[in-house]
């Protein structure tokens, strides 16, 4: 099935701010709530189920010959159906 973007939001913050979105979102997912992103008008609330799969990629991408563009991607994924998540269960540690 081909990829359906339901919510996207791109901005340059500081890391204060940054830090305060993801305490938002952890919190909701400590609390069991739902998580609700908004941007304008655009808005998305999704509900994670208990167990979501939780990925974490570092990546340097560009040209052959620089400049790179770094990154970090926190991603959650569950299946909409039921809930369920495909797990590897490797062990993540974030320092």
């Amino acid at each position: 099935m081909p990829e359906e973007v339901l919510f996207k939001s791109e901005s340059d913050q500081s890391r204060d701010e940054i830090a305060s979105f993801l305490h938002t979102v952890a919190e909701n997912l400590s609390d069991g709530a739902d998580i609700t992103l908004t941007s304008g008008d655009s808005s998305v609330t999704m509900d994670p189920p208990t167990r979501p799969t939780f990925e974490v990629k570092a990546e340097r991408e560009g040209p052959q010959d620089g400049p790179y563009e770094l990154s970090v991607e926190f991603e959650l994924e569950w299946d909409e159906r039921d809930g369920s998540a495909d797990n590897n269960d490797e062990p993540l540690q974030i320092e």
